[in-house]
């Protein structure tokens, strides 16, 4: 592959299809970017075959399963063909529809990084396709009426994992493999607490995204605990159930929280001169727990014409209050406890 076609997928395409993401990409250190940034664009692209809902979905999920045997090292020069003609024809994205046309360059980049790395590459893709599968066999299609809910805990707790877990897992694995200075724990600690905090990041989503993903016919909160409450999925339609759905987002935030301190265990036990790596975990837990703030603080937290969505402004002020803290393993943990108890004192004020 050129090296020209390279630096475009990895620098303005990447940039293009990130958004938010490429922020942290940009500050990674040098010899995890371009495997991360391969990873990325591979798993983004996968996002957006299952996501296309102007396909059925049983076309979605052939393409789907066909990119990751693909990704796995099994090429389908036809199956390329289709992505591109019956998905990429539907983006109104043009970064989103070069990005699907870009993807023979996209795989064939993988076998220009070492082994170790191949395999995480691979690992990483096929795990999230797993989830992105999970969705397209689990819950009807986006408009069809209906809505679906997950049917216990268990089950919504190995969904994060292969959504968002399995990249802390991920990115635990390269921080080892790239980083020469010491981590403050052992790899299968470090290990667990990354997957942890991808679950923190992913409940944060969900909770956050309720509303919307509730008109497209997905209910990723519980059976279980919605029939504790005395609801039905189809009762989260309506915001003014927000009241009596609160003891389930209260019950899911107080499993966030927990997943965020061993977020913040994994931050501090990061080098202190690694000042990228750790930059790369205090924004998203940040920005995650000032979100739990606005969720928890909400009385109509079901309403999506209220979203609890951080501002573009504050975004920059955690950036900026980010910056004098990073080195001091006290000033981190001061800061992300705080925010920790400010939510648990919102749960035990009712607030």
């Amino acid at each position: 592959m050129a090296t020209t076609d390279r630096r475009q997928l990895l620098g303005p395409l990447l940039k293009g299809v990130s958004r938010s993401f490429y922020l942290t990409l940009s500050i990674l250190p040098a010899g995890m970017r371009d495997p991360v940034g391969l990873a990325y664009l591979l798993a983004r692209a996968a996002d957006t075959i299952a996501d296309t809902a102007l396909i059925a979905p049983g076309k979605r999920l052939e393409l789907l399963l066909s990119l990751r045997r693909q990704v796995n090292g099994e090429p389908d020069a036809a199956s390329l063909r289709e992505i591109v003609d019956e998905i990429a024809t539907q983006q109104k994205d043009s970064d989103e529809r070069t990005l699907l046309e870009s993807l023979g360059p996209a795989l064939e980049m993988i076998a220009q990084f070492s082994d170790a790395d191949i395999v995480a590459i691979r690992g990483i893709v096929s795990t999230l396709t797993e989830g992105m599968e999970f969705d397209l066999r689990t819950f009807p299609e986006e408009f069809s009426g209906r809505v679906v809910a997950l049917e216990a805990y268990s089950q919504l707790d190995r969904y994060t994992y292969m959504v968002a877990g399995c990249v802390g897992e991920f990115w635990t694995r390269m921080t080892y493999a790239h980083v020469t200075a010491r981590l403050g724990e052992d790899e299968a600690t470090m290990i667990e607490r990354g997957i942890r905090l991808g679950k923190a990041l992913q409940l944060t989503n969900i909770l956050r995204d309720c509303p919307k993903d509730l008109r497209i016919s997905r209910c990723y909160l519980p059976q279980t605990m919605l029939a504790e409450a005395g609801l039905s999925p189809e009762d989260l339609l309506r915001p003014e159930n927000s009241h009596r759905a609160r003891p389930v987002l209260l019950q899911l935030t107080r499993i966030a929280l927990d997943h965020f301190r061993a977020g913040l265990e994994y931050t501090t036990a990061l080098p202190r001169t690694a000042v990228r790596l750790r930059l790369a975990c205090v924004w998203p837990i940040v920005i995650g727990l000032e979100t739990f703030r606005l969720l928890v603080a909400s009385e109509c937290w079901l309403d999506p014409q209220h979203p609890a969505k951080i501002r573009r402004n504050d975004v920059y002020r955690i950036i900026a209050g980010s910056l004098p803290r990073i080195p001091s393993n006290r000033m981190l943990r001061s800061w992300i406890e705080g925010l920790i108890r400010d939510t648990e004192e919102q749960i035990r004020s009712g607030r």
